[in-house]
């Protein structure tokens, strides 16, 4: 079938409304989505389910009314259950595993017209922000196929930056749509916790650290799928208010004149790459043409204890996740079908006490008030997404001599004696050397973006991270829309897809 040739000229709002306007059927869209992904997918390695079928019947049938309607989608192989498929979370422990449910954010999805045609390769359990599963291999960059497109949404960027779809669901736990979004030059919007649902099977995700939302290439597309999905579902464990109007009639306001203060400081003073502190450099001074005030300013943070926090959470979420591969498969647990390092981790989260993960989740709420007291002064926080530009595939890959100690651990099952030697801490500060900025919005709950404003001279995009205050996405949007027009982006291609 010929598909649409015109496809990636528009984003997802745009198709829909060729599709409504009846200048282009869903099933040519479809039918162009399946092809970018046959033709791209074997270099890049992003989607690993395939719905081609399910698909094309969608697009031929009665459409659902919603803003997407027709529009070839991506979900993602984390958090994102589809009845009858494979539900992997990148992990082998689960790869025969399919649910017989959906998951309440695909169900919105696919009520606002989206038509799913696969799900994304991620890294076992979301867990990395660097996209290698063992399982599946590691998803390659369309901006450059050696360097990493970041994670855990590694996949759904990669596929949205490549043009198979116009956009891709994610979910972010500490920047799994951030990170990636900068990696691959797209925009990326993590929402206020709560914003979005997480229901049937889970009432908060990584306790309150995780939400839902979409990797795009328009601001205004990131809005309307907002506008969508959003509130709470039956049995949330609780709920925010609604927003005073959409998003999508956000973006069409001016932001005002903003506070804005900004650093490019490492809340672990681990060092930062120079294309990094100038992709903040470059947002300053668009930010400053603006009209915006712009400052250097910072919440009062301590980064060590943030960083032990982070990886205790870390610990305590592997641990519960490799016991909930029994429910799913039936068998006990065993360390075969996990990775090296994630069986580590989880054995680390079998060590520490209840008391001790309390203790630090308490951690938690220090950032939160501090960022509230930084709001009082300032309405947005600006910081580098990432450390470094996009890493080489392999270069956050656990080093040989590491691998061994992790299997020794694993074989005997040292994890007190990892504890005690103080490793733990070590390990907690490198894990959060390279990737220091965006976990401290999911430890406050606070809405953040990622805005793709800076490509280095070797072509490697570096977004830039805006964190806003709790529960005002509406700010973000509007900030984010001025910024689409000052300096577009939609248009910028890499050559590798």
């Amino acid at each position: 079938m010929s598909g649409f040739k015109e496809y990636e000229k528009y984003d997802a709002l745009g198709l829909a409304d060729l599709v409504r306007r009846k200048k282009v059927k869903p099933l040519e869209l479809c039918d162009e989505a399946i092809s970018r992904v046959e033709r791209l997918n074997p270099a890049l390695n992003a989607v690993i389910c395939f719905m081609f079928d399910e698909a094309r019947k969608a697009a031929k049938g009665v459409l659902r009314k919603g803003p997407f309607a027709g529009v070839p989608f991506l979900l993602k192989d984390v958090l994102h259950a589809v009845a009858g498929y494979p539900f992997t979370s990148g992990s082998r422990s689960c790869k025969e595993y399919m649910p017989d449910y959906d998951s309440e954010i695909v169900r919105r999805y696919r009520d606002a017209g989206l038509i799913f045609i696969g799900k994304t390769n991620s890294p076992e359990f979301g867990l990395m922000p660097y996209t290698e599963p063992e399982l599946f291999g590691p998803t390659r960059n369309p901006w450059d196929r050696e360097r990493s497109p970041g994670g855990s949404s590694g996949g759904a960027a990669a596929a949205v930056a490549a043009g198979m779809v116009p956009m891709a669901a994610g979910n972010d736990g500490g920047g799994s749509i951030r990170i990636p979004a900068s990696c691959c030059g797209l925009f990326g919007m993590k929402p206020t916790r709560g914003r979005s649902p997480l229901g049937p099977a889970i009432g908060e995700a990584w306790q309150g650290a995780a939400v839902e939302h979409v990797i795009t290439r328009s601001v205004r597309d990131s809005a309307a799928v907002l506008d969508a999905v959003l509130g709470a579902d039956a049995g949330a464990p609780y709920t925010i208010p609604r927003p005073e109007r959409p998003y999508s009639s956000e973006i069409k306001k001016s932001p005002g004149r903003l506070k804005i203060g900004f650093t490019t400081r490492s809340v672990v003073d681990s060092e930062v790459h120079p294309e990094c502190m100038k992709a903040v450099e470059d947002a300053v001074n668009i930010l400053a043409k603006l009209g915006h005030r712009v400052e250097r300013a910072e919440p009062d943070l301590d980064g060590r204890a943030i960083a032990f926090s982070f990886l205790m959470l870390y610990m305590g979420e592997v641990a519960a996740d490799i016991e909930q591969t029994r429910v799913f498969t039936g068998r006990r647990p065993r360390k075969k079908y996990f990775e090296t390092m994630t069986w580590t981790v989880g054995l680390l989260g079998r060590t520490y006490s209840a008391g001790d993960f309390v203790r630090e989740m308490r951690v938690w709420n220090g950032v939160a008030r501090s960022f509230g007291r930084f709001f009082e002064k300032y309405d947005i926080h600006l910081t580098p997404v990432t450390a470094y530009p996009p890493l080489r595939i392999g270069e956050l890959q656990p080093k040989p001599a590491e691998r061994v100690v992790s299997n020794i651990v694993n074989a005997f099952g040292l994890g007190g004696m990892v504890k005690a030697s103080g490793m733990v801490e070590q390990i907690a500060m490198q894990t959060m050397a390279k990737f220091p900025f965006t976990l401290l919005a999911n430890l406050a709950g606070l809405p953040a973006m990622s805005v793709p404003l800076h490509w280095t001279a070797d072509g490697l995009p570096c977004g830039s991270h805006f964190i806003g205050r709790f529960g005002d996405e509406a700010t973000l949007f509007r900030l984010a829309a001025q910024l689409e027009k000052a300096k577009p982006w939609f248009n910028k291609r890499p050559a590798a897809g």
